[in-house]
């Protein structure tokens, strides 16, 4: 997916508002924000906005000297999600499709995104996870997915961000946990998933898990790690979970399912979905097969 002009305002309010986390000196603040202008002043738009974000937060981290302005947001997505997955795996296990309801609080799990939006509360996240356990999806993509999942050898599972990884593990505990690498970002980038996250959330006590090697906030395969691509180029079916892997991922000619909720404008345009739906679709069709939800998000 390529980078559009109306990226631009999104750029620059993610670009303030982390500055902000990671210091309190104005200074650093203008600095960050002249820097990140003049970066943007010769991007190149056929890249995915991925691109420019990872640029963005490269900036940010060195001009900073903060090397992971999120923990503490990623700390405690984490800590009340953890606290919220014996209820919903109660609701996995009592579904008369666990894999479907997992499927619908994977998908849900990924309102739980700081470089979209920064004041999200806690009542929204269960309320988005709540109501995901009664829409429907559509029943072709899940019996492909189900079908995928049996035929497949090696799955990969590219996660997004803390918190939303704990929704993660209740998909992968209805897979077959010896065919799974779950994969998390190789050094901290906004509020996305890492080593330390996985294992917080006792995600490398069920499956393998690695990082890309990378600090994009989705997956340019560039960026990564040789030992990540060469999994990527063997892995028989790919789950890629938020906004960042389909910007970054969505013209890759793999077997790619994507989860994730439409969250800006710009996604929900090139999905040919509203704002706030939740979309579970295989590569890159005309448009995208989706839940009947309409609520915006952003």
């Amino acid at each position: 997916m390529k980078t559009y002009l109306d990226c631009i305002p999104c750029f620059l309010r993610q670009t303030l508002e982390a500055a902000t986390m990671a210091s309190d000196d104005p200074v650093i603040h203008e600095r960050v924000m002249r820097q990140v202008l003049q970066e943007m002043s010769t991007m190149d738009f056929v890249h995915s906005p991925v691109d420019m974000a990872m640029k963005i937060h490269r900036t940010l981290r060195q001009l900073s000297g903060n090397p992971d302005p999120y923990r503490g947001i990623k700390e405690r997505s984490n800590e009340q999600m953890m606290s919220l997955y014996p209820q919903f795996l109660a609701e996995v296990k009592s579904a008369a499709d666990p894999l479907e309801m997992a499927i619908r609080l994977a998908i849900a799990g990924n309102i739980i995104d700081f470089g979209v939006q920064q004041n999200l509360d806690d009542e929204t996240v269960v309320r988005v996870l709540q109501q995901a356990t009664t829409i429907p999806l559509n029943r072709q993509v899940i019996e492909a997915f189900r079908q995928g999942v049996e035929q497949a050898e090696t799955i990969l599972y590219l996660g997004d961000n803390a918190g939303e990884i704990v929704c993660d593990r209740l998909l992968i505990e209805q897979l077959p946990g010896q065919k799974v690498t779950y994969v998390v970002r190789g050094n901290p980038v906004l509020n996305d998933g890492t080593m330390a996250d996985a294992e917080l959330v006792g995600m490398s006590e069920i499956v393998a898990v690695m990082d890309n090697g990378s600090d994009a906030p989705g997956t340019i395969l560039a960026e990564c790690s040789e030992a990540f691509r060469d999994r990527f180029d063997a892995a028989d079916l790919i789950v890629a979970k938020g906004q960042g892997n389909y910007e970054s991922l969505s013209d890759t000619h793999k077997t790619i399912f994507f989860l994730l909720r439409a969250k800006c404008p710009v996604i929900a345009r090139d999905l040919s979905c509203p704002v706030g739906v939740q979309v579970f679709q295989q590569g890159r069709p005309s448009h995208a097969m989706e839940s009947t939800e309409t609520t915006t998000e952003c």
